[in-house]
């Protein structure tokens, strides 16, 4: 976290939480969703205008990256100064990018090692690594392929709506926050 962040919370430690403001998407795209955006409908429901505009601005989302964290509960956020602003997650609070040598990385740049792989019942892989759980981009799947092939990884089945629960993250803060 950066030390600016830091010294935001210290001087106002009792900023209200924001929430869904802010998304990821399953390609490891922000998105910032204002109140039009929110009234379309949940950021994972796949509505048309629903998602929000894709954040562009290189160091708004270093800046993001580097103050992504998660809470007790499994909320996603990204602590913006004082404020801590909820992330509405498409699929997982990772989404794992991979090299020709499978070396992964998420979508924040920070590098993890795998600890198992998984597959849901409409073929989307999932890494379970020692930085948490994520979403493999679609166009690394056949890197995915490459590792299970030459038996680095073994795959294990899941249902993707089990995957919150036992990986301990939540999709949707504002829902549960009953926003």
């Amino acid at each position: 976290m950066d030390d600016i962040v830091r010294q935001a919370m210290a001087k106002w430690p009792h900023v209200p939480d924001c929430y869904g403001w802010l998304g990821l998407d399953s390609r490891g795209q922000w998105h910032m969703r204002d109140d039009r955006v929110q009234q379309a409908g949940r950021f994972q429901s796949g509505q048309s205008g629903a998602k929000g505009s894709v954040l562009k601005h290189e160091k708004l989302i270093d800046f993001i990256h580097r103050n992504y964290d998660h809470d007790e509960e499994g909320r996603w956020y990204f602590q913006n100064g004082p404020q801590r602003v909820y992330v509405e997650l498409e699929s997982t609070p990772y989404i794992w990018r991979l090299t020709a040598r499978f070396e992964v990385a998420a979508q924040t740049g920070q590098a993890a090692e795998v600890l198992s792989c998984w597959v849901d019942e409409t073929g989307r892989v999932y890494l379970h690594t020692t930085l948490g759980f994520g979403l493999v981009h679609s166009l690394d799947v056949p890197l995915v392929a490459q590792a299970i092939e030459q038996g680095l990884w073994t795959v294990e089945e899941c249902e993707s709506h089990a995957l919150p629960a036992r990986f301990a993250y939540v999709l949707s803060p504002q829902q549960n926050a009953g926003g």
